[in-house]
């Protein structure tokens, strides 16, 4: 027997346990494990003083007197601030820097900074807070997105942040069979593991250095120094554990304020936010109505999509602008649409304020178009896997901006995987004492009254940045003796690109031991964490650098053999030449040396959607397929997703176990937006901003995951032909569940997250 498949006189080969495509183990799990992890919240300064945060009560109001004298005498007390304490016309923002750091003469939204205190005690901080005395006239919130139009302008730059008329094909178009719809999708919170916190320590040259766990710490430190009137020199910002970041943790409103009061006090100063602090200072996912009418011929092939998109970014701009940018581009999703008419605003409101999270524009439309496409099979009479199979788009279509899709786009082999994926067991094929019924095991429902669906949905992300944004990150390699170290200021939030840079100087150089440093400001700028940027851009940066360093260690060796550098390669720890004449351990070669390079990656620039909504507005796109599960409790409404299928195409596996993690959060997250995750907003007033309001799925609620396919056809532009991961699933799991409890009812489910009474079965089903 040859169990082993090998050749005669042939020695096993133990697999690699280095490099790309190798589930490496991060170089912090042991600590995070042990709980000895340093995060944020963990830090602590001699001296230290404690922050509290004055936020408003109201949504929109006047602000007609702001005394702090009682609060500044209270003992403890040894700073108050407020907008007096800034540069004037100072402004914070991601993308638009439209928000002052303090309200002064109005409010905008509830929770919206006010002051700031600095005291002994974080008791005596929130104590302060409390004490000081703000005269309001309370003005009605524009809570309605549909009435910003018309409303008297709630910021100086006007209530219409960006209106996008995205105009493609013939317009004029009609087809056999019309369907329309009427979507929403509600406001989702980031809601991450660890809340807010941040130190901030004065130096002598009368600047600030600040410890946070943001995940983009050179912006923070040019809105600091600008807020300040500080040179950037001045600021530098260091970054610590980040408690968990869902493409999120970019906002300044905490970074700010702490470094003010350190240099107002002369201290360091500490502030970590509960978590309806946190609720309140951070921003959610842009709520959002869509109005669809989807054309078809008579064999459901689609002929023209018409919507009309309305997202509320609150009263501040953020990114706003590229989230509408990418709900107008994939308002049509995965589908080859001959003709399109789309127009998409984004305005201000009196709502909490909405910005960047994982998959936004791209979630909500989702949601609505694969509403379409059911409500479509439906009157046709086609199965809805099929009627998906026969629009799919592939490698040369457009999309209704006019862009070639010119990544590998396999939509129809991912719609296919999930199709053929065997279904889970029926209940009946169980014990009943094994069931468990939609609402839990203790809960109200009965065995009768639950019925299955089976649901599909496609999607697509953009990744990097949109719209001519420049991307670009710089990283330094270095190697002394048998030890390489990696510097770049792309902030490790869980994406795993930590773990990503080991393995690609482990893959380049033949080093084993591969240590990233800890990021700060003097080092050059990597951007934000989002959009699989740092796999894409920041991976690349290292993997350019570390060939610049292979070069250097392989060309003196090439040289003294009469070789080119390109004719040696380095695997298992080794260097040898094509023809087996040089062989030589990576260590020997690097004995006594000390190199180093330093390199940049940028990918190719994209443009502005123009007046049409016309332009190749991203530099690539990810997509994925999922199919979903779900028992419903007819009369109670209640929903259980038994599971989520997800094929998904990531270009190329660079890590199993990290990517499998990856997927896996996406698809949780996404049950979360589909059936509980909900803030609650009364007249622009948050109701209970806590977790225990806010239902943030949990273990029990989580579905068997199944991962069917996926698809490694390499982007040729991207290092190492890899995709974005975990925002696809995010994407398209929401739509999926909704499918499936459409299947299950025969309701029409037109609004996430779902509600009781859409899942209660219409008389027909």
């Amino acid at each position: 027997m040859n169990p082993a498949g090998l050749g005669v006189g042939e020695e096993p080969t133990a697999p690699p346990t280095t490099g790309i495509g190798i589930s490496l183990t991060p170089a912090d799990a042991a600590h995070k494990a042990a709980g000895t992890f340093p995060y944020t919240a963990d830090l602590w300064a001699e001296g230290l003083l404690w922050a509290a945060v004055l936020r408003s009560p109201h949504p929109h109001a006047r602000i007609l007197s702001l005394d702090t004298r009682h609060a500044a005498a209270m003992p403890g007390v040894r700073a108050v601030v407020t907008h007096e304490d800034v540069a004037p016309g100072a402004m914070l923002g991601r993308g638009v820097t439209d928000r002052p750091p303090f309200a002064s003469d109005l409010v905008r939204h509830h929770g919206e900074p006010i002051a700031a205190i600095a005291a002994d005690h974080p008791d005596t901080a929130r104590l302060a807070a409390a004490a000081i005395a703000v005269e309001y006239e309370v003005l009605d919130p524009v809570t309605d997105p549909e009435k910003a139009f018309e409303a008297a302008p709630l910021h100086p730059d006007g209530n219409v942040i960006r209106h996008i008329p995205l105009r493609h094909g013939d317009t004029a178009a009609t087809g056999e069979v019309v369907v329309e719809g009427l979507y929403r999708v509600g406001r989702q919170d980031p809601a991450p593991i660890g809340a807010e916190s941040g130190l901030a320590v004065p130096r002598p040259d009368g600047g600030v250095e600040v410890y946070t766990g943001a995940t983009d710490p050179h912006t923070d430190r040019d809105r600091i120094a600008g807020c300040l009137g500080l040179h950037q020199e001045q600021v530098k910002v260091y970054v610590t554990g980040v408690a968990g970041a869902l493409a999120d943790r970019e906002d300044q409103g905490m970074q700010l304020p702490l470094a003010l009061l350190a240099i107002r006090t002369g201290h360091p100063v500490k502030l970590a936010a509960n978590r309806s602090e946190s609720f309140l200072g951070h921003a959610h996912r842009h709520p959002t109505l869509l109005r669809y009418r989807h054309h078809a011929d008579a064999e459901g092939r689609l002929v023209k999509v018409e919507a009309q998109l309305l997202l509320d970014a609150g009263p501040y701009a953020d990114d706003s602008s590229e989230a509408l940018a990418a709900a107008v581009a994939f308002a049509a999703g995965p589908y080859k649409v001959p003709a399109a008419v789309v127009d998409g605003w984004v305005v201000r409101t009196n709502n909490p304020p909405a910005g960047h999270v994982r998959g936004e524009g791209a979630m909500q439309v989702c949601a609505a178009y694969e509403g379409q496409m059911d409500k479509l099979a439906a009157r046709l009479g086609i199965e809805p896997a099929e009627l998906r199979a026969r629009n799919v788009m592939a490698t040369g279509d457009a999309l209704p901006t006019g862009q070639a899709v010119t990544c590998p786009a396999p939509v129809g082999t991912l719609l296919s995987a999930v199709r053929e994926a065997p279904l889970p067991p029926l209940p009946r094929d169980v014990p009943v004492e094994d069931w468990l019924l939609p609402g839990g095991p203790e809960g109200a429902g009965e065995p009768g009254a639950t019925r299955r669906g089976v649901g599909y949905a496609l999607g697509m992300v953009h990744m990097l940045g949109a719209e001519g944004t420049d991307e670009v990150s710089t990283a330094t390699v270095k190697v002394e003796g048998t030890t390489a170290t990696v510097l770049c200021a792309a902030v490790e939030t869980g994406q795993g690109f930590t773990t990503l840079a080991r393995q690609i100087v482990q893959e380049v150089l033949g080093v084993e031991d591969v240590r990233v440093a800890s990021v700060d400001t003097d080092q050059p700028p990597a951007g934000p964490g989002s959009r699989g940027r740092h796999t894409w851009v920041s991976g690349g940066a290292v993997e350019r650098a570390a060939k610049m360093v292979r070069t250097q260690l392989l060309q003196p060796l090439a040289a003294n053999f009469g070789l080119s550098a390109e004719l040696l390669s380095i695997a298992d720890g080794k260097i040898t030449s094509y023809d087996g004449v040089l062989s030589t351990t990576v260590a020997e070669a690097l004995e006594g040396k000390e190199l180093w390079a330093t390199a940049q990656c940028r990918p190719h620039p994209t443009e502005p959607l123009d007046g049409n909504g016309q332009g190749d507005a991203f530099v690539s796109l990810a997509f994925a397929a999922v199919r979903a599960v779900v028992d419903v409790d007819v009369e109670l409404g209640a929903v259980r997703v038994v599971e989520l299928a997800l094929a998904q195409d990531v270009g190329r596996v660079l890590n199993p176990r990290q990517l499998r993690a990856r997927l896996e959060a996406g698809l949780t997250q996404g049950v979360g937006a589909a059936l509980t995750e909900h803030l609650r907003v009364s007249r622009g007033t948050v109701r209970r901003p806590d977790l225990t309001d806010y239902g943030l799925p949990t273990a029990l609620d989580a579905p068997e995951l199944t991962i069917v396919k996926l698809v490694e056809e390499r982007d040729v532009v991207a290092p190492f032909g890899a995709k974005s991961a975990s925002a696809a699933p995010l994407v398209v799991a929401p739509a999926a569940v909704a499918a499936a409890v459409r299947a299950a009812t025969g309701r029409p489910v037109n609004r996430l997250p779902i509600r009781a009474q859409a899942a209660v079965a219409h008389p027909s089903a």
